[in-house]
């Protein structure tokens, strides 16, 4: 799939995020965040939620949300206070995405 052509599909996705789950903060990373992605690439989201669901349980309504596009998804859900343990923590992998993810979407 062309930059272009998933540029436009993540304005659809984000958009239907925002307007059906009310995140915090969306965040791309992955391949198509660090501009390296393959033909195989899916798309990666970092979604910033208050829930008191599981985040696994969100992110399976939010990809049962977007049932039907055209681009391949992973999705992982996360709270404001999982984020902070983690970053507290010390994983590498959340401040990454923190640090170097790119930021669609965040609550004003």
């Amino acid at each position: 799939m062309q930059e272009r052509e998933v540029q436009q599909h993540l304005k659809t996705i984000t958009d239907t995020i925002v307007r059906e789950f009310q995140p915090e903060k969306i965040i791309l990373f992955g391949s198509w965040a660090w501009g390296t992605p393959g033909p195989d690439s899916d798309v990666d989201l970092f979604v910033i939620k208050e829930t008191t669901q599981s985040t696994r349980g969100v992110a399976r309504d939010i990809d049962g949300a977007l049932w039907g596009r055209r681009v391949p998804l992973d999705i992982l859900v996360y709270t404001p206070t999982g984020v902070k343990r983690r970053l507290d923590r010390g994983d590498f992998f959340v401040r990454d995405v923190i640090q170097k993810g790119k930021v669609l979407y965040e609550r004003s």
